[in-house]
């Protein structure tokens, strides 16, 4: 099979970048509706409606949702890409219906989309409500499991551009994690299969980004969903969605959780589960936070009247302008830095910074500056 044809063949192109509401899925879900597959499952807390897409007739369920956290729109856009697999017709997508029942979610947090935040409305964090079930969404999310009973739970997200594989200078571009489902971190039969199925889908992305595959921190937290599920004794596995070189808007990322998605119900109809992977499993590269968006190296300042040559980094802050996601680089950190990358490196060899404010990279100040009086930045970037 050839992932690069069928994603290209497949993607939905009236949905991109990082900002997606319901307004942008609404007319998607209303195409897709040729049979009562969508239905209203629910309200969230300023009664915005939550939708859910369910296809297909086999014995094997399947449960999805993104956009648990409404700013993280990446794994939407991949899963309405495999919706469409789902609907193309082809023996591929006859076997897929045949196997599986697949019911999504596709934005559980729409109040939180609208507003490009983390949380739902009461500023209530939904992946860390699973126990106390305080928010009309973690309801909706709950009582489906309940009534499904799936076989897989697919936990759809993106992570921020912090997170490297390991320490090795690349990006984290999609994480994968089997949770813990009890203090111990000990394996049972479920988790065992969601690890086996983690293990086989990195053999397929390491194909296409080797080494940018990392593994989520597995420390048990019941609030948090995928382990309260995992508990609960459904296979469940956590995607996120991360950075690579260059792609801020996620269209990269997309394609690699669409070839997450395939692979994973590729090897499941198959039976193609090895039996015990976890030495492979644990093989995969711990993420750890050891990017930042800029690094500037080698930076000469004045510092109480002394020149000093220092680093000094900045990081992006996604601000929502007019319905439109803002890029804005702010300085976080100066010093030495060590251990550290960025996703845009400039060696200053030893020119001396400037700024509009006091010649000095300040935290929180946006990173607009000089260097040597004469190669300016803005928002990060040299201004050509």
């Amino acid at each position: 099979m050839n992932l690069e044809e069928l994603f290209n063949q497949n993607k939905e192109e009236s949905i991109s970048g990082r900002y997606l509401t319901l307004d942008n899925i609404e007319p998607l879900l209303n195409k897709l509706n040729t049979d009562n597959q969508v239905s209203v499952i629910g309200k969230s807390v300023l009664g915005a409606p939550i939708y859910s897409y369910q296809i297909g007739t086999g014995s094997t369920r399947v449960y999805l949702w993104s956009q648990m956290h409404g700013n993280e729109s990446t794994t939407t856009k991949a899963l309405f890409d495999f919706i469409n697999v789902l609907n193309n017709g082809s023996e591929f997508a006859q076997k897929m219906l045949s196997t599986f029942t697949f019911y999504s979610i596709p934005i559980l947090n729409p109040d939180g989309a609208k507003l490009y935040t983390r949380e739902n409305a009461n500023k209530v964090d939904l992946n860390r409500d699973s126990q106390n079930l305080t928010q009309p969404e973690s309801n909706v999310l709950r009582e489906v499991f309940e009534t499904f009973k799936p076989d897989f739970c697919f936990n759809l997200h993106d992570q921020r551009t912090i997170f490297g594989a390991g320490e090795t200078g690349k990006p984290a571009t999609v994480s994968f994690l089997a949770p813990s489902y009890n203090e111990e971190r000990e394996v049972n039969e479920n988790r065992l299969t969601a690890i086996n199925l983690i293990a086989g889908i990195n053999d397929e992305l390491q194909k296409y980004i080797p080494g940018q595959i990392g593994r989520f921190d597995d420390s048990f937290n019941i609030n948090c969903i995928g382990d309260t599920f995992q508990f609960l004794g459904a296979p469940t596995i956590l995607f996120e969605a991360g950075h690579y070189a260059g792609d801020y808007n996620r269209e990269i990322t997309r394609k690699f959780i669409f070839f997450s998605l395939i692979t994973a119900f590729k090897l499941i109809s198959e039976n193609d589960l090895v039996d015990n992977r976890i030495n492979d499993y644990l093989n995969i590269s711990q993420n750890k936070v050891v990017f930042y968006d800029f690094m500037y190296k080698n930076i000469k300042i004045n510092y109480d009247g002394i020149e000093i040559i220092t680093n000094f980094v900045a990081q992006y802050k996604e601000e929502l302008i007019e319905n439109k996601i803002h890029f804005n680089a702010y300085i976080v950190e100066a010093g030495e830095l060590e251990n550290y990358f960025g996703h845009y490196e400039y060696d200053a060899k030893g020119a001396i910074y400037s700024d509009e404010y006091d010649n000095f990279p300040k935290l929180n100040q946006k990173a607009d500056f000089y260097l040597n009086k004469n190669i300016k930045f803005v928002n990060g970037l040299i201004k050509s």
